[in-house]
């Protein structure tokens, strides 16, 4: 599984850092650390780029991926990891941000374009198809720039609304590496 952000203090608790955080918080309700990619002995036999940060979950056996590409690099770290662990686009969860979608949603594919994400554009382009199962945080649109906007801090009322979502998106996260089923994840997790 793998979360898009930037890394570094100066993004955190930034829209567009919605997917770390969210992978953060599934590790910390799941007792997992994320670690320094060279310092993980989990990562046995891998000899690509270490420009990640992880933690191993054991059940079932899985990795939580924080590239530090920054964001639009996101595809550098994550097609080596796919390929060390003899894994297909579809055995990938990629969680994202999202400002097509109003802040306070949930939405999961099975598959799909990046729609103008540029991290996920990234990844599609390294993986060469868009065959991957995704979970998109919604973060709004605003009237500023773009890339104003992503980089921007939730105000305290969008916090409030962020919060519950962040809470359904680790139980989303869980369903699916549990079980797989993308379809089923869908039906118990989609905002209404």
């Amino acid at each position: 599984m793998v979360g898009l952000g930037n890394p570094g203090p100066d993004y955190r608790g930034t829209r567009h850092n919605v997917g770390f955080e969210l992978l953060d918080r599934f590790a910390l309700r799941e007792g997992l650390l994320f670690e320094s990619s060279s310092s993980l002995e989990a990562l046995d036999g891998y000899d690509g780029p270490k420009n990640f940060a992880c933690a191993r979950i054991l059940d079932p056996d899985g990795l939580l991926v924080k590239p530090e590409t920054f964001m639009n690099l996101s595809g550098e770290a994550t097609r080596p990891l796919l390929e060390w662990a003899e894994l297909a686009p579809r055995d990938l969860l990629v969680v994202y941000d999202d400002m097509d979608l109003p802040v306070g949603t949930l939405r999961l594919r099975p598959h799909g374009s990046s729609g103008g994400q540029k991290g996920m554009k990234s990844i599609i382009d390294w993986l060469e198809t868009d065959r991957f199962p995704r979970l998109r945080v919604g973060i709004g649109r605003h009237d500023t720039d773009a890339a104003r906007h992503v980089l921007s801090t939730f105000s305290p009322e969008e916090r409030d609304a962020i919060e519950p979502v962040l809470e359904r998106g680790t139980d989303a996260i869980a369903f699916w590496l549990r079980t797989g089923d993308i379809a089923k994840c869908m039906t118990r997790f989609h905002s209404r």
